[in-house]
């Protein structure tokens, strides 16, 4: 087909049908901004994997008494107990932070709320901070090292907290996906029948083609291409639809976190290429959905 018909036909179908084309167009951006979604929460759980897996420690609480008598883990219940940490295989460094240094930070952490005005150094215990170079087996080692030992009043493992995190973000993504796929099947339906219906409008036309010898993947090309055309931007719609997510939600939600060093930031060059990938896929989406409803329900 010479490209000026081929052009001609496809600027034609697309005018006819312009109700059915934005409205396909509107389901293929939302579907894939879905799925942008999706793939940006994968990033950022990768990120803060990467964030944490050094970071994480074992928490091990001393018992008031301790606490408040021996300030510098001196005592012979405090060094035991840290020898025995110390010892324990996958463990990198133990440092101690006494009741005056945890009320410090404690203060420095909820600086200007009321909170840090009614705690004292009292009602905090002494804590031996345990790095790990193994987080797996040297968590477990550790708390099987001081668990019941005298002088100890609780194990505090970090990866609970971040595991907390991580299974809100699964959530999330999950969810991301699922609206995906029940909007990638309104889309795919939605495509299919303005195909169809294209076609339809069309059949005279096409009927002349076919009886002056044009082949049938002639008569078909302008269909897919302008499901393709409507599916690429459809795709740039939900590229800049995530582009904007970014800028006016997702960095006020978590603005504060990302300082805080809590979260990584989601980055501008993840969401670009995550964009760029859309349009492609939405175009690519499209085509092969017109292409099988050609095939399977049209007679062109």
């Amino acid at each position: 087909m010479r490209p000026a018909l081929l052009t001609r036909e496809v600027s034609s179908g697309l005018r006819r049908n312009v109700t059915m084309t934005v409205a396909m167009v509107l389901t293929t951006a939302v579907t894939l901004m879905s799925v942008g979604a999706g793939l940006l929460v994968l990033r950022t759980i990768d990120d803060i994997s990467a964030l944490y897996t050094n970071r994480l420690e074992i928490q091990v609480a001393l018992t008031p008494d301790v606490s408040e008598t021996d300030p510098d883990c001196s005592g012979p219940t405090c060094a035991a107990v840290r020898s025995a940490l110390e010892a324990a295989p996958g463990v990198g460094s133990v440092s101690f932070e006494s009741q005056q240094q945890a009320w410090t930070r404690f203060r420095e952490l909820f600086a200007g709320q009321s909170v840090a005005d009614v705690a004292r150094p009292q009602s905090l215990p002494a804590t031996l901070r345990v790095t790990l170079t193994d987080q797996q087996a040297g968590a477990a080692a550790a708390r099987a090292a001081v668990e019941g030992r005298p002088g100890v009043r609780g194990v505090i493992d970090q990866r609970d907290v971040v595991g907390t995190l991580f299974d809100f973000l699964n959530g999330v993504r999950n969810v991301a996906f699922a609206l995906a796929v029940v909007q990638a099947f309104a889309a795919v339906l939605l495509i299919s029948n303005t195909v169809q219906v294209s076609a339809f409008m069309r059949r005279t036309e096409v009927g002349v083609m076919r009886l002056v010898g044009a082949t049938r993947w002639t008569t078909q090309l302008p269909f897919l291409v302008e499901a393709a055309i409507a599916g690429a931007v459809g795709g740039a719609l939900a590229g800049i639809g995530l582009v904007a997510a970014k800028y006016a939600v997702v960095d006020d939600l978590f603005a504060a976190m990302g300082q805080a060093g809590v979260i990584p930031p989601v980055r501008i060059t993840d969401v670009l290429v995550v964009s760029a990938l859309l349009v492609p896929t939405g175009a690519l989406v499209a085509g092969i959905t017109g292409y099988v409803t050609l095939r399977a329900y049209v007679k062109v």
